[in-house]
């Protein structure tokens, strides 16, 4: 009977330097891609990619007739991530950049990389900074990312001040807004967190916000931040005491439905 074989590993670091070598390389390359605003061209190998990701299996399907087929536009991502995913697929190993890192989390996640996707995120969770933590939370509301969006929140709460004054705040999305909004452990006192509001209504109020509202027992007095387009936000306090929290709840329901129905954008309870 004979012996089952042995297998034995050849040394890797070499084997991964001549895969890179055929990393956006035309020769015996069998697929074009047309990637970001730029329509950069990008080369690759449909067998490579196809079994290391479903998403281009799915894209690029069995090859037809001979030559090279029409290139692939793929015009939403950024060639500079395109080709940091296209490294990993090819070596299993990418080089991150702190400017570059939420574009590749995004194609990760668009794409299905899950192990991509892992070592961005350990990768912006170690880079983070005020600059960058606005952008990374609306990353992960868009995307689902529980734990990144609760290290961003975090991190916004402890660097209330300077991240409410950043470019990212001000083009947040209204349900990444959200949590930042009912935090309570922000470092700004309300007419600071008002002020912010004000600036990013101007900016980017497109939509209506739901509320989830939650309402201390020790709490006499809520204010509720109505933006109108194009005007300057209004402020409305109600004045309640705790027994009154389901009549509050009510009304601020009735607010909330008004508001949709007027084109009114709902920020704050």
């Amino acid at each position: 009977m004979e012996t089952p074989g042995l297998v034995v590993q050849g040394e890797a670091a070499s084997f991964s330097t001549a895969l890179r070598s055929l990393l956006n390389n035309p020769q015996y390359s069998d697929v074009c891609f047309v990637v970001g605003q730029e329509r950069q061209e990008v080369f690759a190998h449909r067998c490579l990619l196809a079994c290391r990701c479903n998403f281009f299996r799915g894209l690029l399907g069995p090859k037809l007739g001979p030559g090279m087929p029409s290139p692939v536009v793929l015009s939403t991502v950024p060639a500079e991530a395109f080709l940091a995913v296209l490294e990993f697929l090819y070596t299993n190993s990418v080089r991150l950049h702190r400017h570059s890192v939420l574009e590749v989390l995004t194609a990760a996640v668009e794409y299905g990389l899950e192990e991509l996707r892992e070592l961005c995120l350990e990768f912006v969770v170690k880079v983070m900074d005020v600059e960058m933590v606005c952008e990374a939370l609306q990353v992960a509301v868009t995307f689902g990312l529980g734990a990144l969006q609760e290290r961003c929140v975090a991190f916004i709460e402890a660097h209330s001040r300077e991240a409410l004054r950043t470019r990212g705040f001000l083009e947040l999305s209204a349900p990444a807004l959200l949590p930042l909004l009912r935090s309570d452990r922000l470092c700004v006192d309300e007419a600071e967190l008002v002020l912010a509001a004000r600036s990013w209504a101007r900016v980017g109020a497109t939509c209506f916000l739901k509320l989830s509202l939650q309402i201390p027992d020790t709490q006499s007095k809520s204010s509720c931040l109505l933006i109108f387009p194009n005007s300057a936000p209004i402020v409305f306090l109600i004045h309640v005491g705790a027994p009154a929290r389901n009549l509050h709840l009510r009304l601020a329901l009735f607010l909330c439905i008004t508001a949709a129905s007027c084109g009114f954008h709902l920020l704050r309870d």
